[in-house]
């Protein structure tokens, strides 16, 4: 089921015509569905009850603090990488006890922020990183919960820049030095070592690259546990795929289920960190068009948006369908969708073959409810777009749209004494 639909030609996001939110908004500008949302939920939350398991939300996929509040009153924790995103889950209603703060930079303020909030655990990238943790929290004369996240050198099959368990990532603890980290972190006065964690990547689309970490992971739990730690947290992370063009993720029944007979004997708490796979298909990014240009030997549709609202297709050469939000008649050709940015890489879509569309027209490009808005920047001095939640009949500005001023809002110019001789 979509609840972006045509309907005689029209699309519409639920009971909503996109082309009434554009008329209201202006362009471009991103659509989320709360009933895909929803359902999205639904089903992930469903399959991991055959699982004692606390599913923590991947903020960096999409962070509007309506989007987080929706997914935190049913029942969901926050997986965050900074600062910005446990103050941003916090403001949205996240109870801390279901917060785990992964990344391998964590400033020493950011530490600080997250001891004093009493998030779950950190999940630990370094030693370097552990002993800073021991460090503010023995100034806060508090004790720090945490994990280690271990790199199990899996293939995730996946894009590289969005592959993170492979021993040439910059992730987690080489899997032959983890018992040594955990032993070290055990003698440290201000840590409680209570998890252990793993994260392959993200987008995959097969269940074997899980099951062959999930595995690994099992082994170096058992020799943990008989070290003496009673490993309370098991966290898996995130990474299931959704389909972008052809792609056929496996169901989430199907990876709990596999997970469920690779942990069997496990007590603890199983943690799941999805991110895309809720958000990604609940979201559209809305976009006109400005000019068609025919350079002889190539068709392009400049649309007013551009790589610094939506870097998927530039950074990762990832495919979005994008289709025109007003079906019409006409000639199909094929074209490039590029952007108004100064920069050759600023295209949402090459190659498609498309109806004909005008000046003034509108496009939806799909699957963009992950990694669009929160990767957005104001490149070019460009103001970053509105998003808009639809609920059935009603939408609502979930994010004004930035102005100028806004753009140089944090700026100053200094009283500066400088002659050129």
């Amino acid at each position: 089921m979509n609840d972006f639909i045509f309907k005689e030609n029209e699309l519409y996001c639920e009971d909503v015509p996109v082309e009434q939110i554009a008329s209201e908004v202006g362009t471009p500008f991103y659509l989320y569905s709360l009933a895909t949302l929803g359902r999205h939920f639904s089903v992930f939350n469903e399959s991991s009850k055959v699982l004692n398991s606390l599913i923590c939300y991947s903020v960096k996929a999409n962070s509007n603090i309506a989007v987080l509040n929706f997914l935190f009153k049913m029942g969901w924790g926050a997986d965050i990488v900074s600062g910005g995103e446990l103050f941003r889950a916090l403001k949205a209603g996240v109870d801390a006890h279901k917060v785990v703060y992964s990344g391998v930079g964590k400033t020493e303020g950011e530490i600080e922020f997250a001891l004093k909030s009493d998030i779950l655990m950190f999940n630990v990238e370094s030693l370097p990183e552990v002993f800073l943790i021991d460090k503010v929290a023995g100034r806060l004369n508090a004790k720090a919960r945490v994990s280690f996240r271990i790199n199990p050198n899996v293939d995730p099959k996946t894009h590289p820049y969005i592959s993170t368990g492979l021993k040439k990532n910059k992730f987690g603890i080489n899997i032959k030095h983890a018992l040594s980290a955990y032993e070290t972190a055990g003698e440290l006065s201000n840590i409680d070592v209570v998890g252990l964690d793993c994260h392959i990547g993200s987008q995959l689309t097969e269940i074997a690259p899980f099951n062959d970490a999930v595995e690994i992971i099992k082994e170096l739990l058992d020799k943990i546990t008989a070290k003496g730690f009673n490993i309370k947290y098991l966290d898996l992370g995130g990474g299931l795929g959704i389909t972008y063009e052809n792609e056929m993720p496996p169901h989430p029944s199907t990876y709990m289920n596999s997970i469920k007979k690779i942990l069997k004997g496990y007590e603890g708490r199983i943690i799941f960190e999805p991110g895309r796979l809720i958000v990604g298909n609940a979201g559209i990014f809305v976009t006109k068009v400005i000019y068609n240009k025919d350079t002889g030997s190539k068709n392009f549709i400049i649309v007013d948006g551009g790589m610094n609202d939506l870097i998927r297709p530039a950074l990762y050469e990832a495919y979005h369908e994008i289709v025109p939000v007003i079906k019409r008649d006409g000639p199909r050709a094929k074209s490039d969708v590029v952007g108004p940015i100064c920069e050759s890489a600023d295209f949402l879509g090459k190659d498609r073959v498309m109806n004909s569309v005008q000046e003034g027209d509108l496009l939806a490009v799909f699957s963009a409810g992950a990694y669009g808005f929160s990767m957005s920047s104001n490149y070019n001095s460009r103001p970053r777009v509105a998003e808009v939640l639809v609920d059935k009949d009603k939408f609502y500005i979930i994010r004004i749209r930035e102005t100028y001023d806004d753009l140089i809002a944090k700026e100053t110019i200094p009283d500066y004494n400088y002659n050129i001789t």
